[in-house]
């Protein structure tokens, strides 16, 4: 059942707790109490934002890496890497609990993809997320692994790319590769040389 707190922020803030969820920035707590002080009882308040950021579909939000929210429904923030990969994992552990089938492939492309928006070295990452949890840190290791191979290629694309003298679209074509994802793949390594050199 949901409590009543959440329909009530539900009607007041629809772009945040309506039908889609957006990740909420850090202290909207006290901007709701601030801006409702006569509408929102404390205690209430509390334990529905509570089971608010627990629910799957938060989760999910926060697992795509969607910027945290404030009250306007405006992008105020980043979410943070280590908040990304916890969600993940939470959001892996209810699907494997309820699918049929292993989500473990799913989610380690999740986290390539997560580690790679990140910005962040392989070790800075490493260092953010790792748990406690053995299973947890054999997918990320495994994730790393993959990445660390992608990672490898598209810098010996890039490489060849470079050394070439040629377009975007004639080294897509000798490499059998569509010119957008050529495009895609070169800029993804020239991105990951920054981190690496910074």
């Amino acid at each position: 059942m949901i409590p009543p707190v959440l329909d009530q922020l539900a009607e007041l803030y629809p772009g945040l707790f309506g039908e889609v969820f957006l990740p909420l920035k850090r202290g909207i707590f006290q901007d709701l109490m601030a801006a409702h002080p006569d509408v929102l009882e404390r205690e209430a308040l509390k334990a529905g934002l509570a089971m608010h950021t627990r629910s799957t579909r938060y989760l999910q939000s926060v697992a795509a890496g969607l910027k945290r929210h404030d009250l306007q429904g405006e992008a105020v923030e980043d979410m943070a890497p280590e908040h990304i990969h916890h969600a993940l994992l939470e959001v892996f552990r209810r699907r494997q609990g309820r699918a049929g089938e292993d989500q473990r492939q799913r989610l380690r492309s999740r986290i390539v993809q997560a580690f790679e928006v990140s910005g962040l070295s392989r070790e800075a990452y490493d260092a953010l997320v790792r748990g406690r949890d053995e299973l947890a840190n054999a997918v990320l290791d495994e994730a790393l692994a993959e990445a660390s191979a992608r990672s490898a290629k598209d810098e010996a694309l890039l490489r060849a790319f470079e050394s070439g003298g040629q377009s975007v679209a004639v080294f897509a074509e000798m490499y059998g590769m569509d010119p957008r994802g050529a495009a895609q793949t070169l800029e993804r390594a020239r991105r990951r040389r920054t981190v690496t050199t910074d």
